[in-house]
């Protein structure tokens, strides 16, 4: 298949989640095989390129950060890196000022909506599909968490959330994914956090722009948000969301059946660098 990338510039802006500053991220095609590369605009002392490689990651407790070897540094990069994924960029060129990517509503709609309104261009390299030929697994047994990609005729997500909380407990969700059906099932769903978590994030300098109009806050007895959930099921949704993201660090597409059990950023990663290292990405 061929490498691609936007056709036209696109400018997002947004507020940053976890800093609360203003995002403005412009959105430019690569002319070939480049990856995904970011521009801190915002730097200017020290080199501002990162580039999205497993080897890159770090602090992956509550998003997917990226860092260059300046230590210049990217967070909340999962929303983004999934709506990549789907629509198949393989390559741009984003601009960015500020140190996060916006959290918009709390999903990736609106970056799929970005991503169509410039357009996919087809580059003249080609690209082929990491084929998982043989199980790869990833266990935290003490905490419950698994994660584990098998052989898979195209690329399936099998998801299970597992909380214990008065009104948010177990959800499953099984996904194929394709744009088709991402735009349908999972693009919409946001982002979430306990309403007992709030506090203590923003004592921490952390969730400072963080709103009921960009996540779901869930109380004890369901989401303090006025309108409600999107989904029944919109938190286990909004995991395979994630793990999208997280998987596209490779800078490739898979063809594989993920399953999830009680997963997150930092046991998604630990799965993509066993991959990339037995796959020699």
């Amino acid at each position: 298949m061929k490498r691609k990338t936007i056709k036209n510039q696109v400018e997002i802006n947004g507020i940053g989640l976890h800093k609360g500053k203003q995002i403005k991220m412009v959105l430019k095609p690569a002319s070939k095989k480049t990856g995904i590369v970011f521009e801190r605009v915002d730097v200017c002392d020290k080199n501002n390129i990162i580039k999205v490689n497993y080897k890159n990651l770090f602090d992956l407790e509550r998003g997917t950060n990226i860092q260059n070897e300046d230590g210049v540094k990217l967070h909340t990069i999962e929303h983004f890196m999934s709506t990549l994924s789907v629509c198949g960029i393989t390559d741009v060129f984003v601009e960015i000022e500020g140190n996060e990517m916006p959290i918009l509503d709390g999903s990736s709609i609106k970056f799929v909506e970005k991503i169509k309104s410039a357009g996919v261009l087809e580059l003249e390299e080609e690209i082929e599909p990491l084929i998982i030929t043989e199980p790869v697994i990833f266990s935290d047994e003490k905490n419950g968490k698994y994660v584990l990609a098998l052989p898979y005729d195209g690329f399936k997500i099998s998801y299970t959330i597992d909380f214990n909380h008065t009104f948010l407990k177990s959800e499953y969700f099984e996904f194929e994914v394709n744009l088709e059906n991402y735009e349908k099932e999972i693009a919409s769903c946001r982002t979430f956090a306990f309403d007992y978590e709030i506090d203590f994030l923003k004592k921490n300098n952390l969730a400072l722009g963080g709103s009921l109009d960009n996540a779901i806050v869930i109380g004890k007895d369901g989401p303090l948000n006025p309108e409600g959930l999107r989904y029944e099921n919109e938190f286990v949704r909004h995991k395979i969301l994630d793990i999208i993201g997280d998987l596209y660090v490779l800078g490739t597409p898979i063809k594989a059946h993920i399953i999830a059990i009680k997963a997150g950023h930092f046991i998604n990663a630990k799965l993509t660098e066993m991959i990339a290292k037995k796959f020699e990405i």
